[in-house]
């Protein structure tokens, strides 16, 4: 635990978000376990016991509350996945349950190039419950979310969970929280708008909304993506269990609660695990501004609280478009995607005028002719860096999600013709979500820091470590305003 429990305590008695997700409370007169910002009235000090994950709760057989709701809290900010097998292995198990796809601890240890039973030690050590537990208490919170904020039927939410059988979901949910789905939905209430009711994430304060929405907005992509005021709306589609499903989603930040709220299409109902996590990626929701600022501080720019790292929803769509930024400014490289979009984008009804395309799949750019995608003006190279990273993802050679072994990742998409260092440290930034990601040859680097050498360049980031993606995200705001 980062604190002592007397420490905790105090936290909790403040309700301090700055420990919103890094640590829980469990309750031994109710049997309940909650966040620290809960506004339930506080407990006693000698009922009180604390967890650094819901996990370790929910192993110690406390249930989740309902008024503050474990399953929404923003996540821990892993310093480099790359360095920890054991936190690789949690985002590897929470993306297969969010995927609504089966968890296999041999498949996942093998493919992390480690024996199931090293993987099963190290994980225990470093997360206090095995990976079956942790498996367990994710598919359980993901459903809780999904039958509080949703009217879909309970045999989709057991299945959209990662459950096999809607018996093995009825039971695990009734020995876990000693109710049944059903009884949970009563205990909430069941409004006929259910269905419009949001999807609620929380995050850790400050987060400078304002700031996140303009990047994406000074990088436009129509018919696919769109800003307006606080909410952004894209479309977006899945693979599931070799079914594709094409929709939208619309996610909408709610400053005075520290949440962004998510509405999204009815077809993508079964995949609203994954649409969750890609908005929390999206957003960089999981961020700990406590960890990243301290670091910080030594950076030659005005203090920028609560400025986040833009991700993405979809590792190709981003992969695609650092590669058309090669060489060209922001505004060129947008240009260029926009017409791809419009050349091999696929047509999606949604109820947004200005949505209306689904970015090209990697199978339909890997097989098109490169002629007619030359005839968009991307030069021959960037086309054959657009193929080669296409067919690699559509073959299953290359996952670009978060969670996904970081080295190996990068030395796949280093082995692409023209895909040099900057393209992959961009990917990995923005699509793998690693906080570490240095483009040290980037041109914007270069002119905030005001040298060309990139020597230089690097080594005076590393007193900026493992926080580095976030420095190159304060540089590149700061010439922004310029």
């Amino acid at each position: 635990m980062v604190l002592d429990a007397d420490s905790a305590y105090l936290a909790l008695k403040a309700r301090d978000a700055r420990f919103d997700g890094r640590l829980f409370v469990g309750v031994t007169s109710t049997g309940v376990y909650c966040r620290p910002v809960c506004r339930v009235r506080t407990p006693r000090r000698e009922n009180c016991r604390f967890f650094d994950s819901r996990a370790q709760a929910e192993a110690a057989r406390f249930r989740p509350c309902l008024k503050c709701r474990p399953e929404i809290a923003p996540g821990l900010s892993h310093t480099d996945s790359s360095r920890s097998l054991a936190d690789s292995a949690a985002r590897l198990i929470e993306q297969s349950v969010h995927q609504g796809e089966p968890a296999r601890l041999p498949a996942l240890a093998a493919r992390l190039g480690v024996t199931d039973r090293h993987l099963r030690r190290i994980f225990q050590a470093a997360q206090g419950v095995s990976p079956h537990d942790y498996l367990n208490t994710q598919r359980l919170l993901l459903a809780k979310h999904l039958l509080t904020d949703t009217a879909l039927p309970v045999t989709q939410v057991a299945l959209a969970s990662g459950f096999e059988s809607l018996r093995r979901f009825n039971a695990a949910f009734a020995e876990h929280y000693r109710l049944n789905p059903t009884q949970l939905r009563r205990a909430r209430g069941e409004p006929a708008t259910r269905a419009a009711t949001p999807l609620r994430l929380a995050y850790r304060p400050p987060l400078d909304e304002q700031a996140l929405l303009d990047f994406f907005a000074r990088r436009p992509l129509r018919g696919v993506e769109q800003v307006e005021g606080l909410s952004l709306r894209r479309t977006l589609a899945w693979t599931q269990q070799g079914r594709r499903l094409a929709g939208w989603f619309e996610a909408r930040f709610v400053p005075d609660r520290h949440e962004v709220h998510v509405h999204a299409a009815p077809a993508l109902a079964p995949v609203l695990g994954a649409v969750l996590q890609g908005v929390r990626q999206l957003f960089d929701l999981d961020a700990d501004p406590a960890l990243i600022d301290p670091v910080l501080a030594s950076m030659p720019l005005p203090a920028l609280p609560g400025l986040r790292l833009p991700g993405s929803v979809d590792g190709f769509e981003l992969a695609v478009r650092v590669i058309l930024g090669q060489q060209v400014t922001v505004k060129a490289a947008c240009t260029l995607a926009q017409r791809l979009v419009d050349r091999f984008g696929e047509p999606v009804e949604t109820p947004f005028p200005a949505l209306t395309h689904l970015f090209p799949q990697a199978a339909t750019l890997a097989t098109a002719d490169p002629a007619t995608i030359g005839e968009l003006g991307i030069v021959r190279q960037r086309v054959g860096a657009l193929q080669a990273l296409a067919a690699a993802l559509a073959e299953g050679r290359l996952s670009l999600q978060r969670g996904t072994p970081l080295a190996p990742t990068m030395d796949a998409l280093r082995a692409l013709p023209g895909i040099g260092e900057w393209t992959a440290q961009l990917i990995a930034m923005r699509a793998l979500a690693w906080p570490d990601a240095w483009p040290a040859a980037d041109i914007g680097l270069m002119k905030a820091l005001g040298t060309r050498d990139q020597a230089e360049i690097t080594a005076r980031a590393e007193a900026w470590r493992p926080w580095r993606a976030y420095a190159v995200m304060r540089l590149w705001h700061q010439l922004e305003q310029a």
